[in-house]
């Protein structure tokens, strides 16, 4: 709901107030945004009998105010406010101060269309929008603040739009999406760094007086810096304390800065970053910033989060698999990588079926002479040698099978060992005459131009369509340098950034119409693109390129706080793994995996009959329980990365419940019918055998059967443990260890209780005893290094337990 009244805008959601007024000098000010509150001024706004000293007085009609210590809703250079501005510009005469001030505002229901970007969107129709115009009190330019309030999730969303009526031309050094001032306050700001293979590693900064800044400079949303960042009380926890969350729909260079100034208020801001932009702007002409969200919770990060994933499923992913189940899909990468031919991938797809995958995906190495990574990118024709049939051939024969078919494509880059660069070598973005560096051995195609853009829409147009294709992933596999268009001028290259980003809007644009049934996965060398702005266009995003579970629990945790569990793909890998050569549980690598859409990257021609009978039975409790694991709400408990649970045993400790030791999840379905829990341990330690688990989310009346997922366990695992209960001595790894290895299996626990919601919740459930060398039998938990459980809680309807 929006309401305006004595120039005093209020916009609220279920549990959210969000307001701001206009000031006497025309300036907007920020006045409260946290729990739902009645709409008023008094007490809300500052008042000024002076200005401090050593700040600048605004004007000669307002001695006592300056800009430097008020709470704004927008900021600009040059009159005082010394904090970090939402917008810069350079006027035709080479001035950079700006003044915007309040001339109108508009309101109404239904979400607009951006004319360049993605944005959220609503199929009802009754999102409430308010805008707001300013205008530049030297310039004339005008400054448009645009918010749309979902009430169904609690979450507001912020862009601005410049338009250039000076009447001369207009630089734009830096435009914000969103800014938010709020009082003095103990905060932390927390970020999500990381680099190929370890993405999204939660960091939490302390706000002292001064600046930190979460940015990309890669040219992508970026590994490095996430552009979800969260702001906390001090003491918040996942279940308590005020938190905000704040992400940008967008897939550039991005910028958030959380400041502290010189009188204790915090700012933060977040957009496109200014570094090496800048747009010039004709007159008449405009710009628009991308889409900013924005959520506010007092129960803690997970309510903030829960808030984002409603928004992320409801307001970002749309079309046709918005709500559909994601299907368990097998990729060849890991299993052949560039080695690949039609007889191998139809051995592979073959185990596959068996398995029970439903889709066979081809990655790289099937086109043109692609036998590595250093030519062909760009040469989108079936290899004949590996593809005799070319892609219809091999589509229909994994058709044949009883799976779907997908493929790896890598659109926007190019080798120079390509037919396509030796034909287009303007098409790259390079700097003519000067040496260019490389990322992956290959160089990343203009997508400024739209000649290059057409290219890429007619041939990856024709790819998709010369087969029965169900799936497609667009990878990405370098970050930018050398920034430069040949189709710009050189006072423009400022733009290329941006309008890069633009291009690739309307490349995925206009292919995901063209193919609205096509599941579409991004990529960029994992996780270097996962943004809200491609997740406007497909559906879901490899989260990253190591598949080792101990990082992968990690990864997805990061993932977790701003994107929901259905975006976030996930896959089964070979052991030891590729990435970090650690040898982990094949039901662990599965527990993980199944917590976001899951896959398997192996070769499963190899597998041991053990191996195969195992992941089996993975993918069919998998199926049961994907509805729950896909769309379900989601609930971190304890985690590696600690996340302010509490630790009962000492900063130091490394107990098997401490924080920095266990990581928790807990998924359940929108009317608590049903949850599915996930523990994994990271390293066994002796003699604490006794664990408990705290699902989350049930509801406290219902009565639930609570049950785990119990494993039998190969002899061999125990070493020679085995003589301890063995009339014979055996010898570790002998025939004789191997034999009864075949043939006796050994029973894991079993949990099996029934109980209300409330008692699950919050007396927690206690475990069977890990082991803890001193015995083993079908009551104790055997829990190595890295292990891992599955827990299921279903409605009860009698009791179940023994």
């Amino acid at each position: 709901m929006i309401t305006v009244e004595n120039q005093l805008f209020s916009l609220h959601t279920r549990h959210t107030s969000y307001l701001f007024r206009v000031m006497e000098t025309g300036h907007l000010e920020h006045l409260y945004y946290g729990r739902k509150i009645h709409p008023a001024i008094d007490g809300l706004m500052e008042q000024h009998a002076f200005a401090p000293g050593n700040t600048n007085i605004y004007d000669s009609e307002h001695l006592q105010f300056s800009l430097e210590d008020t709470c704004l809703e927008m900021s600009s250079f040059g009159k005082g406010d010394i904090r970090e501005p939402f917008v810069e510009l350079t006027l035709s005469d080479g001035s950079e101060t700006s003044d915007f001030l309040f001339e109108k505002f508009e309101q109404g229901t239904g979400k607009e269309e951006f004319e360049t970007l993605p944005g959220s969107y609503d199929e009802s129709g009754e999102v409430e929008w308010l805008g707001v115009t300013l205008r530049d009190k030297n310039s004339g330019v005008i400054l448009e603040l645009h918010y749309y309030v979902y009430e169904d999730c609690d979450v507001i969303t912020r862009s601005a739009k410049l338009i250039n009526e000076s009447g001369d031309v207009v630089k734009l050094n830096r435009l914000m999406s969103l800014q938010l001032d709020l009082e003095p306050s103990d905060y932390v700001f927390t970020t999500f760094h990381g680099a190929w293979a370890r993405e999204m590693g939660r960091t939490d900064v302390r706000l002292v007086p001064g600046k930190y800044v979460n940015a990309s400079y890669t040219g992508t949303s970026s590994s490095r810096d996430n552009p979800f960042v969260m702001l906390g009380k001090e003491h918040t926890t996942e279940d308590a304390g005020e938190c905000f969350g704040f992400n940008l729909i967008y897939s550039g260079n991005h910028y958030e800065a959380a400041e502290v100034g010189s009188f204790g208020k915090v700012r933060i801001v977040s957009g496109i970053n200014p570094q090496s932009f800048c747009f010039t702007l004709e007159s008449g002409e405009s710009f628009e910033a991308p889409e900013a969200v924005m959520t506010y919770a007092s129960d803690g990060y997970n309510a903030m989060s829960q808030n984002m994933h409603r928004f992320v499923r409801e307001h970002i992913v749309r079309g046709t698999w918005k709500k559909k189940e994601r299907p368990v899909l097998l990729n060849s990468w890991e299993a052949a990588y560039f080695d690949i031919n039609e007889r191998k991938l139809l051995s592979l797809a073959k185990a596959g079926k068996e398995a029970g995958i439903e889709l066979f995906v081809m990655d790289d190495g099937w086109f043109a002479k692609r036998d590595n990574d250093t030519r062909s990118l760009g040469d989108w024709q079936p290899n004949p040698k590996k593809l005799p049939g070319g892609l219809k051939g091999i589509a229909d024969k994994i058709r044949a099978i009883g799976m779907d078919f997908g493929i790896w494509v890598e659109p926007e880059m190019v080798n120079v060992d390509s037919d396509l660069y030796r034909s287009h070598p303007d098409w790259v973005i390079e700097i003519p005459g000067k040496a260019h560096s490389e990322g992956r051995n290959q160089r990343i195609l203009d997508l400024t131009r739209k000649d290059v853009q057409d290219h890429i829409i007619e041939e990856m147009g024709r790819v998709f369509s010369s087969a029965d294709i169900s799936y497609v992933k667009w990878d990405m596999n370098r970050t930018f340098s050398d920034y430069f268009s040949q189709s710009i001028r050189p006072e423009r290259q400022g733009e290329v950034a941006h309008r890069y980003v633009m291009g690739l809007y309307r490349c995925m644009r206009e292919l995901t119409k063209r193919f609205p049934d096509i599941l579409f996965e991004g990529c960029a060398a994992g996780g270097n693109r996962f943004d809200l702005g491609m997740l406007c266009y497909f559906p879901q995003i490899w989260a990253s390129d190591d598949t080792d579970a101990l990082c992968r629990a990690e990864i997805q945790t990061g993932y977790s706080y701003g994107y929901p569990m259905s975006v976030i793909s996930a896959h089964v890998s070979g052991c030891p793994n590729h990435q970090t050569l650690r040898t982990t549980p094949l039901e662990t690598r599965f527990a993980v995996a199944a917590f976001g859409l899951l896959g398997y990257e192996c070769n499963f021609c190899d597998l041991k009959k053990e191996e195969s009978e195992a992941i089996k039975a993975q993918i069919i409790l998998y199926k049961k329980w994907r509805s729950v694991l896909q769309q379900g709400i989601f609930y971190r408990g304890r985690s590696f990365t600690g996340n302010g649970r509490g630790n009962a045993f000492g900063k130091n400790s490394v107990l098997w419940n401490d924080d920095s030791n266990v990581t928790e999840w807990t998924c359940v379905s929108p009317d608590q019918s049903k949850a599915v829990g996930f523990v994994m341990q990271k390293l066994v330690v002796p003699n604490t055998q006794f664990g408990y688990y705290k699902p989350q989310g049930l509801c406290e009346e219902k009565k639930y059967h609570f049950y785990n997922r119990s494993l039998k366990y190969n002899v061999k695992e125990f070493g020679d443990l085995v003589n301890t209960v063995s009339p014979i001595h055996i010898r570790q790894d002998s025939i004789a260890h191997n034999l009864v290895a075949k043939f006796v299996k050994m029973d894991g626990e079993k949990e099996n209780i029934t109980a209300y919601g409330d008692t699950l919740m919050y007396g927690g459930v206690k475990l069977k005893p890990a082991f803890s060398g001193n015995g083993y039998n079908e009551n104790v938990r055997y829990f190595q290094d890295f292990g891992a459980r599955m827990y299921f809680m279903e409605e009860a309807f009698e009791d179940h337990a023994l």
